[in-house]
């Protein structure tokens, strides 16, 4: 059997894993690329293989890192099957159609500014229509059911604790009349965390696929998160600012939520600061979200299925407000009371979040409370990183407002609940490939895996393409290089990134805030950018 590793190597998005056994090809997830220019560029290369072709999919979870260009995959020629549990099927069918409305507004904007300059009209990466049509092939599966694909192939979903539906995935291979067993942990979730139950353990395996985005560092203060939750939250309406909250519209929304009710419950002196103002969920799609797990409930902890008995609903507390309609949302940023904003998207590059950021940055009272992972090059990694100035919409932003992080919230476990969670197995792998994190932490990662379990531990790089039988493992030849359309990417990248403060410059030397030293510095450098330019124009 062979894997190549198209998406989800080196890099925390777009994990998408290849398989060829016999005549036989399948994807363990087909997810979008995110980030910045590089990122985004990435999701419009064609597939290293042809879509048709593929029997079907193994979707681990519904996040758009790992879902996201399904429906460019049917777009290309897909149409196999989509194994999935019920409520990742359920999600996807508001994610997927959400995206797809993400990538056609966008288009549509670009369009717009590209038809004034008189440059070719660009097509979405899919559309509305793909992503309904694409739904179609969605099976729903329960969590230890076993799916037998053929006589040699069969796969069993275990509950990963990531989000709601969220799966490991164990794939069971026989070939040469020998079985062994491969395991995806997907996104691995934390244990103890608000709604979902703990990760399931795994008996063991021949080798595991393990992913690694805090895969160096522990989560702080995991037992104060809840705490430090609501005292940055009473804090700043005491102050008469407003809380912001860049939220992932599923998964996180829910767990915000749910331990605001939690609070609101209690008799304490930050609960009734919290019931006296409004809290708003300004994203569609978490509203959406949020209905499907009233659906699905059995898939609740026991805590949460507790206040669900005691005739509490736990995601909807008595002073939350959903906003639906756009003028809605733009009445919001008039709003002028303390109150509470949750919107999506979580990494703040698109959505709603981007407006209630333009409208509250600047204000000192204000605070913005980052509860997930920013990406490289995002503008939540912008704001997080100690920014002063941010570009919103192509209009600069100072950023004034208070900025919070809690870790802590994050879905993914931390270095210390991978280790354990391996640990547990009492059969331990043969190998490890260490995926779905960036470059430096998987490096680091794997040598303590290396270290912990004398074990070989490989990092594989997207493009590169493994043998696997049940004696050995071996690399085969890439089915593509990463090189040179990822140097091109990155370039381009860089460029755009060095458009933005030239922009920042250029606001600079007209209001005089750069000093004459400073000028003359600048001068000279410039004039030895714009020299090696010319050289490199002139290959051309």
């Amino acid at each position: 059997m062979k894997i190549t590793f198209i998406g989800g190597a080196q890099s925390v998005t777009g994990s998408c894993y290849l398989f060829e056994l016999e005549e036989k090809k399948f994807l363990v997830d087909c997810g979008m690329f995110q980030g910045g220019l590089t990122e985004e560029l990435l999701n419009y290369e064609s597939f290293p293989f042809n879509p048709s072709e593929i029997e079907f999919v193994i979707l681990s979870h519904a996040h758009i890192d790992h879902s996201g260009r399904i429906p460019k995959l049917y777009k290309d020629g897909f149409r196999g099957v989509i194994f999935a549990t019920d409520a990742t099927m359920d999600l996807c069918s508001i994610m997927l159609p959400d995206s797809a409305h993400i990538q056609e507004n966008e288009i549509e904007w670009k369009n717009r500014k590209r038809k004034r300059e008189g440059k070719e009209q660009l097509l979405p990466l899919y559309t509305l229509e793909d992503a309904e049509n694409v739904l179609k092939h969605f099976r729903g599966v329960k969590y230890g059911q076993k799916i037998q694909i053929d006589k040699n192939l069969s796969f069993i979903f275990k509950d990963a604790g990531h989000m709601l539906g969220s799966a490991i995935v164990e794939l069971y291979i026989k070939e040469n009349d020998k079985e062994y067993k491969l395991v995806f942990s997907g996104d691995l979730g934390n244990r103890n965390v608000p709604i979902l139950k703990d990760p399931a353990i795994i008996d063991g395996c021949d080798y595991l696929f393990i992913e690694s985005t805090y895969g160096n560092r522990l989560h702080v203060d995991v037992e104060n998160k809840s705490k430090k939750l609501i005292d940055i939250i009473s804090t700043t309406i005491s102050n008469g600012g407003k809380v912001i909250i860049p939220s992932f519209a599923v998964g996180r929304t829910q767990e915000i939520l749910y331990e605001i009710a939690k609070e609101i419950s209690t008799d304490s002196a930050e609960a009734k600061i919290i019931r006296n103002v409004e809290i708003f969920v300004d994203s569609p799609l978490a509203t959406s979200a949020t209905t499907i797990y009233k659906k699905h409930i059995d898939y609740f902890d026991a805590e949460a299925a507790m206040f669900i008995k005691n005739g509490i609903y736990p995601l909807e507390p008595p002073n939350l407000k959903f906003i639906k309609s756009v003028d809605e949302s733009k009445w919001l940023n008039e709003y002028d009371k303390s109150c509470i904003i949750i919107s999506s998207s979580g990494m703040c590059e698109a959505g709603r979040i981007k407006h209630h950021l333009k409208h509250n940055l600047w204000n000192e009272k204000n605070t913005v409370l980052f509860v997930g992972y920013q990406a490289p090059n995002t503008l939540g990694r912008k704001i997080l990183d100690g920014q002063k100035k941010v570009k919103i919409f192509g209009e600069e932003v100072e950023v004034k407002a208070k900025i919070e992080y809690i870790e802590a919230y994050s879905g993914h476990a931390d270095k210390g609940g991978l280790f354990s969670w391996i640990e547990q197995m009492s059969e331990k792998p043969k190998k490890i490939f260490v995926v779905h994190g960036e470059k430096e932490v998987q490096l680091e990662f794997a040598k303590e895996l290396q270290n912990q379990f004398n074990t070989d531990v490989i990092v594989p790089a997207r493009g590169e393409m493994y043998e696997i039988a049940p004696e050995y493992v071996a690399p085969s030849e890439r089915l593509f290089s990463e090189l040179p359309p990822f140097i091109n990417l990155s370039v381009l990248a860089q460029i755009e990134e060095i458009e933005y403060e030239l922009d920042r410059l250029k606001e600079g030397i007209k209001n005089s805030t750069i000093s004459s030293e400073r000028l003359f510095a600048l001068n000279s450098n410039l004039e030895e950018l714009r020299y090696l330019l010319s050289l490199v124009l002139n290959d051309y």
